[in-house]
């Protein structure tokens, strides 16, 4: 095989039967053995568009010493369905130089420019009517930590899986925190905001996103995103001193619950009507980025079963999109998403309205 430097088919555009001969980032590699004894090599192929499963049957101790994870390697393929799922079936692989390859084709990033979101989130802050609130915000959003909280992914596979998307999926929800703060009067919007923009902070520890794949620090593998965040959130919280130290339990608990049920990793339930919907909001945006990104792989426009979904444990029947209405909707998702901003009309409130906060 010759080296090629450019990609010329990504994941999402794969089809079952084609073969090619292309390049990918390994992102898994596992040496084992069939039933009978054989050895293999089960893979984890990816570029921008997402990851594949792949096996290469032949010659695999051979092929194994080739590449480690992380290395860029050029495959000879065929693309096979297996289990409902699509798969590569690898003939010979070898390890490609990163000089020689385009990073930017392996790197997936938000459809959302960064630096738009940025001045985003900096209106996002300078909204917040709770002084004390608003200076925490603005003591945790900035040098290295904002830095990191720009650039990091939401996760390392299953949704906002992309360089920007902590921040993508952070705004969705502040976006969808304001408009069911307008519909529920009971809700303290600048508590439920700072839920949402703090949920996930710690993502920027829990990860290691300087170079692909992602994967998890051993910091965050041992003790995870919900006990750092509140760890990191204490911490600045002792540099306000007017901060409300029930106001900031109250806050520490929706990163804690945030997650809805201690089987998802959560210590305690949502107890506050702010941290019941902040879980919702997160459970819902993740599902919908992962539809979202589902559908726009779908080959054909029109409505359609999708292969067997093992996250979310079933087939899904999704609308495919045209060419049209995909440079569309990617036109709309750079422009950004949100409804025109608007500032908040007043942030007094009346001394009733704020005992009625409280009772909750």
């Amino acid at each position: 095989m010759e080296a090629i430097p450019h990609k010329k088919v990504f994941i999402n555009q794969l089809r079952q039967g084609q073969q090619l001969q292309e390049l990918f980032l390994l992102a898994r590699k596992t040496l084992a053995e069939t039933k009978a004894g054989k050895p293999y090599l089960a893979l984890g192929l990816m570029d921008r568009s997402g990851e594949i499963e792949a096996r290469l049957w032949d010659n695999a101790a051979h092929y194994d010493a080739q590449a480690q994870i992380g290395d860029f390697v050029l495959v000879q393929a065929t693309a096979k369905s297996y289990r409902d799922q699509l798969q590569l079936g690898v003939v010979s692989l070898k390890r490609v130089d990163e000089s020689e390859v385009a990073l930017e084709q392996f790197m997936p990033a938000s459809p959302r420019p960064l630096a738009e979101m940025e001045r985003e989130l900096s209106e996002v802050l300078a909204d917040i009517c709770d002084p004390a609130l608003g200076r925490l915000l603005r003591e945790i959003f900035q040098g290295e930590t904002l830095a990191s909280f720009v650039r990091a992914p939401a996760a390392k596979k299953m949704h906002h899986a992309y360089i920007g998307g902590l921040l993508e999926h952070t705004l969705s929800m502040v976006a969808m925190a304001k408009r069911t703060a307008d519909h529920y009067p009971m809700l303290d919007q600048d508590m439920l905001v700072a839920g949402a923009l703090l949920h996930d902070i710690a993502k920027i520890e829990e990860f290691q996103f300087a170079r692909l794949p992602f994967d998890y620090t051993d910091q965050g593998r041992l003790v995870g995103h919900l006990v750092l965040g509140t760890e990191l959130v204490r911490r600045a919280a002792a540099r306000v001193s007017e901060l409300d130290p029930e106001r900031l339990d109250q806050l520490l608990h929706m990163i804690l619950s945030h997650h809805g049920q201690l089987e998802y990793g959560s210590p305690v339930l949502p107890m506050t009507p702010e941290a019941m919907l902040l879980h919702h909001l997160d459970d819902m945006d993740a599902k919908m980025n992962y539809l979202e990104r589902l559908r726009n792989q779908l080959s054909e426009p029109g409505w359609q079963w999708t292969d067997y979904q093992r996250p979310l444990e079933r087939f899904l029947y999704l609308r495919g999109v045209d060419e049209e209405e995909l440079q569309r909707q990617h036109d709309q998702q750079r422009q950004g998403r949100q409804a025109p901003r608007r500032k908040r009309a007043s942030c007094k409130k009346s001394e009733a309205e704020k005992k009625q906060q409280s009772l909750f």
